[in-house]
């Protein structure tokens, strides 16, 4: 009996999009018989480094989002492609050797950039030697993604796997969302009472969501519903504000129920709950996104016609006017509908796996 495969993915604990993304591929590729596993590539740098590297973006974000956006666009977008070597990456890189000694996988998948960056080092100098492939978890790659060592990338959409081929030269796909079966399962054909809006502030609970929950009430014509995700404190300072004129909620387990009920989603990162809410049919405006890469993807959903990208109060009330107009939720949710019709994922690592078992999917191969 031939050995099983495993896949070993490298993922990190910066907010839940790179976690979920990875867990949710594992889920797939263990139902098809795949050995798979995720590491988080912060724990393979020393001194702490890794903690530090998350609390400090944590805090740039919640205290000093101008400080992220001035490293944002020194480092990760300058003009260009890949970038050289960090001291940081070649940290991660020697200690990545040491892991896949140990794990002996036949194939290495990033799902976040520095394990990216790192593989795809080892990959070039002949130190990896098994694949390497990305998971792009942003709608804009940024180049700290992008290393020509690595073997390929799966992309969110067609557009991303254009500008990634186009500047590492290596194969890019792209592929159905990384997203639970849960939220295709309770589409929102008929939303609560028509005037629900969901809020999205990120795992982190960032961004100027208050701003945005005045707005939609003061309107008179929505309901806001703020997800604080993790953020306690952001979640009891709303509560405090704004009264009973929008709700605000902590981290919730129920997306799919949350997102079944919902006239629309108000997001400002461009991940994770973004992917879901195009899932269950919810269209998707960006507002008062958060900056580098919460601006990018907002900008390059909108691009690709996945989203509409708000730049002030009249447009965001406008935009969500419009979808409740005749025709007008359905038009608005065709484009990011049509994602889910690409291959998915997981049939990138294994062979198809016939419709109506564990794992099964209509579409069988890669794009």
């Amino acid at each position: 009996m031939p050995a099983r495969r495993a896949v070993l993915i490298l993922s990190a604990s910066m907010g839940a999009g790179h976690d979920a993304a990875a867990a949710e591929l594992v889920r797939r590729l263990v139902a098809r018989g795949v050995d798979a596993e995720v590491a988080d590539v912060l724990d393979l740098l020393p001194l702490r480094l890794g903690p530090a590297l998350r609390g400090g973006y944590g805090w740039m974000m919640r205290s000093a989002p101008w400080a992220y956006e001035l490293i944002y666009r020194a480092f990760f977008v300058p003009r260009g492609g890949p970038g050289g070597v960090s001291p940081m990456t070649a940290l991660v890189a020697a200690r990545l050797r040491r892991l896949l000694r140990s794990r002996r996988p036949d194939e290495v998948v990033s799902a976040f950039h520095l394990a990216a960056q790192a593989a795809g080092h080892l990959r070039a100098r002949g130190l990896l030697p098994v694949p390497s492939t990305v998971l792009l978890t942003d709608f804009a790659a940024h180049r700290l993604w992008l290393h020509a060592g690595n073997d390929r990338y799966l992309c969110p959409d067609p557009a991303s796997a254009r500008a990634v081929r186009a500047v590492t030269g290596r194969p890019a796909h792209w592929h159905a969302p990384l997203v639970r079966a849960e939220f295709l399962e309770r589409t929102a054909a008929a939303p609560g009472d028509g005037r629900t809006v969901l809020v999205s502030a990120g795992a982190w609970g960032v961004g100027g969501v208050e701003r945005t929950a005045r707005i939609l009430a003061h309107s008179g014509r929505y309901a806001p519903v703020v997800l604080c995700g993790r953020n306690d404190e952001l979640r009891r300072r709303l509560a405090r504000r704004l009264g009973r004129s929008a709700t605000a909620l902590g981290w919730c387990a129920d997306m799919p129920g949350l997102l079944a009920g919902a006239y629309a989603l108000v997001d400002n990162a461009a991940g994770l709950t973004c992917r879901e809410a195009m899932a269950a049919g919810v269209p998707v405006v960006s507002f008062l996104p958060i900056p580098g890469h919460g601006r990018d993807g907002a900008l390059a959903m909108a691009q690709a016609g996945l989203s509409v990208y708000a730049q002030d109060a009249g447009e965001l009330l406008a935009a969500l006017d419009r979808i409740g107009t005749p025709g007008g939720r359905e038009r608005h949710a065709a484009a990011a509908a049509a994602l889910f019709a690409a291959a998915p994922a997981e049939s990138f690592f294994t062979p198809a796996v016939p419709s109506g078992l564990p794992g099964g999917s209509a579409a069988t191969g890669p794009a």
